[in-house]
This record gives structure tokens, C-alpha cells and sequence, in this order.
């Protein structure tokens, strides 16, 4: 090997010494930099920021679906809760209130003729069960006589003198009130030829009221079943 070969590959290996050398000097230089070290703590930190707002979004995800949830359970409580109530308006087991008519009933005050049966000239059970059902057939919500709800197993039936309703005993004057349309209801009643011109008939005092709002009482008594039972489908 020629000395100048030696002399050039002895200052390459200086060059490349002191370039790694520089090099050292410059990384521990930016190492040792306040401005890198607080570089490396924004990044660090950013990076926790990111990993702490993914799992935020995770959990308002998961909560937000929990109020999905409850929100969709609430809606069906509701549902249950107005269906429950329709129905127990329907069986008259609350009180319920709305426009209609009061019908109030009395024996006649006409001395029965000689030959006449007196008890043509008082009022009867098929009597009041004539009225309520021309309510009923003029569309009335509910119907009540005497304070006592008329439901699927109430009787209306003649005790002595008495009158048995719900298995109360009333006597007249009667009143019987009924929520519909007002209108209708009395027109119902005072069909020609009717109930009404059948107990004027014989002097039975019948009075129809319009009324714009008054309320209902609901059934006190049992409605426990003895004998009835569900259908059960499929068997």
C-alpha cells in the first residue's frame, strides 16, 4: 500500500471521528435543551389526553345507551300505566268525572182509579233498569244511581219496598247520572214512545238534566270472581 493511500484512509477515519463526535455533542446538546425535554412532556401528555378522551367517549356512549334504555322503559310503563287506568275506568273501579245528564226519578203523586193496581204508580226495578238502558244506548261512559256504580255484576233488583243496587238498598226519589254527551243522552230518553212517556203514563215524575261536568263515585264493593277464570290459548 502506497503512503499516500494510507495518508488518505488515516484522514477519512479523523473525518468520520470527529463527525460522530459532533454528532454526540449535538444530540446530548438538544437532550439537555429545556425546550426539548418540555416538547417531550407536551407529547407525553397529549397522548394521555387522547387515551383519557377515548375513554370518556366510551363511557358517554355506554350512558347514553343506558338512557336509551330508560327512556324506552319509561315509554312502556307509561303505555302500561294508561292502559291499566283506561281499563279500570272501564270496570268502574275509579271515580271519573265529564259532561251528561242527571236523571232524577220519583214515585206519582196521582191516587190510583178504583181497579188500578197501585203499584202501577210507584217506581220498580225494571223501571230504573229501562232508564239505564237507554243510557247506555246513547253511548253513556258511566252510570251511577244513587251514588252506586253501575258495573258488569250489579243487580238492580225489587227488595219489599226497597231497591237493591250493589246490594244497597235505595228507595226513591232516584237519581241516576250518567257521563256522554249530554245532547244525546236526553234525546235517548225522550225517544216518542219511550220510557219516559211510559211512566208519565201512570204520574212516575221524570226529570233530565244536562249537566256540564260533575262526578261519578267509584264501585266499592267485590270484584273478586268465584267462578270465571281466564282463557289460557294453546291448550
Amino acid at each position: 500500500m502506497h503512503k499516500s493511500s494510507q495518508i488518505a484512509i488515516a484522514l477519512v477515519c479523523v473525518i468520520l471521528g470527529m463527525m460522530v463526535s459532533l454528532q454526540l455533542k449535538v444530540q446530548q446538546s438538544v437532550a439537555a435543551n429545556p425546550a426539548f425535554q418540555r416538547s417531550e412532556d407536551l407529547a407525553r401528555r397529549l397522548k394521555d389526553a387522547e387515551k383519557e378522551r377515548d375513554n370518556l367517549q366510551k363511557e358517554v356512549s355506554e350512558l347514553r345507551a343506558k338512557m336509551a334504555g330508560m327512556a324506552e322503559g319509561r315509554n312502556v310503563i307509561a303505555s302500561l300505566t294508561d292502559a291499566l287506568q283506561a281499563s279500570q275506568m272501564a270496570a268502574g273501579l275509579v271515580a271519573v268525572e265529564g259532561p251528561g245528564v242527571t236523571v232524577s226519578m220519583d214515585d206519582s203523586r196521582r191516587p190510583s182509579k178504583p181497579g188500578e193496581d197501585p203499584n202501577a204508580y210507584i217506581i220498580h226495578d225494571d223501571d230504573i233498569l229501562s232508564v239505564v238502558n237507554e243510557l247506555l244506548a246513547a253511548g253513556a261512559d258511566a252510570v251511577s244511581i244513587n251514588d252506586q256504580r253501575l258495573v258488569a255484576n250489579t243487580e238492580i233488583r225489587c227488595v219489599g219496598p226497597t231497591i237493591s243496587i250493589n246490594g244497597v238498598r235505595v228507595a226513591p226519589p232516584i237519581t241516576i247520572k250518567a257521563i256522554g254527551d249530554p245532547q244525546t243522552l236526553e234525546a235517548g230518553l225522550r225517544t216518542r214512545g219511550g220510557i219516559i212517556d211510559n211512566l208519565a203514563l201512570w204520574g212516575i215524575e221524570v226529570n233530565v238534566k244536562r249537566e256540564q261536568r260533575f262526578e261519578i263515585p267509584a264501585f266499592k264493593g267485590s270484584t273478586k270472581l268465584r267462578y270465571a277464570q281466564p282463557v289460557k290459548k294453546g291448550e
